[in-house]
């Protein structure tokens, strides 16, 4: 029993991988093999080669200082924080969530069983994530340090115990989130925050991470005296790694301690979390009159109801509602100093500034392509939209204003906060505010255009449509084909106009390109839309 619940949990985390969900249907055995050849590489060529060099980078170093140990405890907590973030929400999802739990639970299937199946495999997962960093960096120290008996047992030691410290983490947030979530009524919104949170701090640490290791270096002693003077767990993890056998027994005691004690209270909340149905308000029946609204505010509203309601929709396709304006107060921060470096270096290119500021704001706010994928996100519920009475350009419209909603306002503040820090003229600063308005109708009616025309209404996750569409995927790279065009090929071929003409140029045909996107959408795309 327990090997088949194992397979079955596999099979869920790993089901693209075998079933492919824009065509709801089992992939071929070669579209499977390389999409698991395709993680492999990813996991270990990619991620695998990124954490040998940091190693590589901090071992040597490190352990010609005598403080090998630092190099353990620093490889073991970055392998245990991205062990547990790789694996929290999967033991949320699966542990304590999970869609079958209740089927699971009516089976003459001891709970025991379950709880050991859902754990492995939250094991397993945190082991590959954790993995990917600390066994990199315990082969590395074999072949640059030491390779001893001691060296080789405590390191695999290491390896167990820090899998294990990411199964108490992933298992101990994941009740922290399951608990949340039973309290919250729009999990969506948190969903979006916490992944921003995480993109966030993700690239903090990215553009730091060069500084930090330096620092790092340079002040080894420093550090590692701080460390184990105030946090000696973290240095007797490192010992660990060395090889000590006196940190061996007693990081491997309080691990299994901890672990024993997560499993008592696991045993003792799976059934109550497993089996909550969240939190309800009671409802008090109070007679009310309700507005009437025209057709295309009722579309609009479902619309937006359906867009704030998944969190992969606004995060995929909203972002740029987030990065127009941190792009704004950038420049208002920092503009002064950047922008007249930036004029400095086109000093041969006159007129390129506003050029270069309308085409930034066009590519970020080309993130912004929720109209691309509305269409296909009706699947096979399209026939309520069409047995409506409604004439199918109302539809179109409410989808195409979502965009616009989302998109428009956010560009006019960046734009309006470019114009406070650099320094147009009069007739530049209305292209700076139009240029990119223009724009954004434009990449919602070509995103539309393209939903139209190559719809997929057969999936089984939203995902497909929103990830996997060619619509999607063609509205995105347009606009970056779009704003990269309007800079360089004022950089190199049409400077001369001069920075006013050539936007009023660009505004001309964007505006016209518009038009024809319009027409088609409100006669020959309303009825496509109409006949799918």
């Amino acid at each position: 029993m327990l090997k088949t619940l194992m397979r079955k949990q596999m099979m869920e985390i790993f089901r693209s991988y075998f079933y492919d969900a824009k065509k709801n249907r089992q992939r071929s055995k070669a579209s499977t093999a390389m999409f698991i050849v395709l993680f492999a590489f990813l996991m270990v060529g990619v991620l695998g080669a990124i954490f040998t060099y940091l190693s590589l980078s901090m071992c040597r170093p490190l352990a010609d200082a005598g403080m090998g140990w630092l190099y353990f405890t620093l490889m073991g907590l970055v392998s245990i924080l991205l062990g547990a973030f790789g694996s929290i929400f999967n033991t949320y999802a699966s542990l304590y969530k999970a869609k079958d739990n209740d089927l699971l639970l009516s089976l003459p299937i001891p709970t025991s069983c379950i709880m050991i199946s859902r754990l492995l495999t939250v094991y397993l997962m945190g082991l590959m994530y954790s993995g990917v960093v600390i066994l990199p960096a315990i082969i590395v120290y074999w072949c640059k340090v030491s390779a001893s008996f001691g060296a080789i047992a405590g390191s695999l030691l290491l390896l167990v115990c820090i899998s294990l410290i990411v199964l108490i983490l992933s298992c101990s947030l994941g009740w922290v989130v399951a608990k949340i979530s039973l309290k919250l009524k729009n999990k969506s919104f948190a969903t979006v925050l916490l992944s921003l949170v995480f993109i966030g701090v993700y690239c903090f640490f990215y553009f730091k991470a060069q500084t930090l290791l330096q620092e790092l270096l340079l002040n080894a002693a420093v550090y590692g005296a701080k460390i184990r003077g105030a946090a000696y767990p973290l240095y007797l993890l490192g010992r660990m790694g060395e090889g000590d056998l006196a940190a061996i027994l007693t990081v491997t005691a309080v691990v299994l301690a901890l672990f024993a004690l997560m499993w008592y209270m696991l045993s003792r909340s799976f059934l109550k979390i497993a089996t909550a149905t969240g939190k309800s308000d009671r409802k008090v029946y109070r007679e009310t009159r309700t507005e009437k609204r025209s057709a295309f505010a009722a579309l609009f509203s479902k619309e937006l109801a359906r867009f704030t309601g998944s969190p992969n929709y606004m995060l995929n396709c909203g972002l740029g509602t987030l990065f127009l304006p941190a792009l704004g107060v950038f420049l208002l921060i920092k503009g002064s100093s950047f922008l007249g470096s930036l004029s400095e270096f086109l000093s041969e290119c006159p007129g390129a500034l506003p050029v270069l500021l309308c085409a930034a704001i066009c590519l970020v706010a080309s993130m912004n392509d929720s109209a691309a994928p509305s269409v296909s996100l009706e699947g096979r519920n399209l026939w309520i939209a069409h047995s409506l009475p409604i004439a199918p350009w109302d539809a179109l419209k409410a989808k195409l204003s979502i965009q616009l909603l989302i998109t428009a306002p956010a560009a006019l503040f960046c734009s309006v906060c470019m114009l406070i820090a650099a320094k147009c003229s009069i007739l530049e600063s209305i292209f700076v505010l139009v240029l990119p308005q223009l724009f954004v109708l434009f990449s919602a009616l070509f995103g539309l255009t393209l939903g139209i025309l190559s719809p997929n209404l057969t999936w089984t996750n939203e995902t497909a449509p929103i990830k996997q569409s060619m619509a999607v995927t063609i509205a995105l790279l347009g606009g970056w084909v779009y704003g990269i065009l309007m800079a360089l090929l004022y950089l190199f071929a049409a400077s001369s106009l001069g920075a006013v003409l050539y936007l009023l140029l660009c505004a001309l045909v964007t505006l016209a390109a518009s038009a024809a996107l319009y027409l088609w959408l409100r006669h020959k795309g309303s009825t496509r839309f109409a006949a799918l």
